[in-house]
């Protein structure tokens, strides 16, 4: 739907943006771009515009990805079932190879390609290259499920001082040469951390975090990690939403200045989170 609208009313919008602009114009800004928010086509694209106007305008963005859905759906094709304990994949050697060609290869090249289609210079990498993301066995009975036990940070800084918007598929690797399948929000709050950003934003298929996790209109626009690890306690944040948000409090406590939750099924919400007074989703702040 195209709203018409004036001229005078564009340039008022564009003005209305300066101090925003103004604010995060050379900052580092990480985008948690993955799963169920990447499904719809339309979304998607406008995920990438919204990227390519940050990177336009200096903000140097930092798209960390995961891609379960596309995983699961690889692993059908090739007669292989899911299986999936405490919201982790269970990741045997034949899994990993999937998760490697599906992440690394088609959904990071998918979205480099978005990106420069959109008129962004981008570049995919994994957490192998560069042994940028290194792992052991987070346990046993996962498999090649990856717990992070070091980030080198200098790929990505390459690429940003090179111009690049960096593409980060979350895949890891150990001195013995085994990959690991990394959790997209653990790796994308570790690579946050590494960069001491200055906002993360994560992207997900809820508003927020919310009071009543049935009722949107409970959203918690502001929260600090205090307060959110109670919500964890008291059962309030529970499910799917734990780990999110365990996340948030991980990636300040590693150095970024906040973190925000939002609903990446909104058109255009990473646009209205940093360039508007309203903003979008919970944001998770220090103390």
């Amino acid at each position: 739907m195209h709203t018409r609208f004036s001229n005078a009313e564009r340039a008022e919008v564009l003005t209305a943006a300066l101090p925003y602009i103004r604010r995060y114009s050379g900052q580092l800004v990480v985008v948690k771009y993955g799963g169920n928010a990447m499904i719809n086509e339309q979304l998607k694209m406008q995920v990438m515009e919204d990227i390519v106007l940050l990177w336009l305008v200096g903000v140097k963005v930092v798209l960390v990805h995961g891609g379960g859905p596309e995983i699961s759906e690889t692993m059908s094709l090739l007669g292989k079932k899911a299986q999936f304990v405490d919201g982790l994949r269970v990741t045997d050697k034949e899994t990993v190879d999937i998760v490697q060609m599906v992440l690394a290869g088609k959904v990071n090249k998918n979205l480099v390609n978005l990106l420069e289609m959109k008129g962004g210079k981008a570049m995919g990498i994994s957490g192998i290259d560069g042994r940028m993301i290194e792992a052991d066995f987070k346990n046993e009975k996962l498999g090649f499920v990856g717990n992070i036990t070091n980030v080198n940070i200098q790929p990505v800084l390459d690429l940003l001082e090179k111009g690049y918007i960096p593409v980060v598929s979350t895949v890891g690797c150990d001195k013995d040469g085994n990959v690991y399948n990394i959790n997209g929000d653990t790796a994308a709050a570790r690579v946050a951390g590494a960069l001491g950003a200055e906002r993360l934003i994560m992207m997900t298929d809820i508003a927020g975090i919310l009071k009543d996790k049935d009722d949107p209109d409970t959203l918690i626009p502001q929260i600090t990690s205090t307060e959110a690890s109670q919500l964890i306690e008291t059962g309030v944040v529970s499910g799917g939403m734990i780990p999110k948000v365990q996340c948030c409090i991980d990636a300040l406590s590693h150095g970024v200045e906040n973190v925000i939750i939002m609903d990446g099924r909104i058109p255009h919400s990473i646009l209205m989170e940093l360039f508007t007074d309203e903003g979008a989703g919970t944001m998770v702040t220090k103390e």
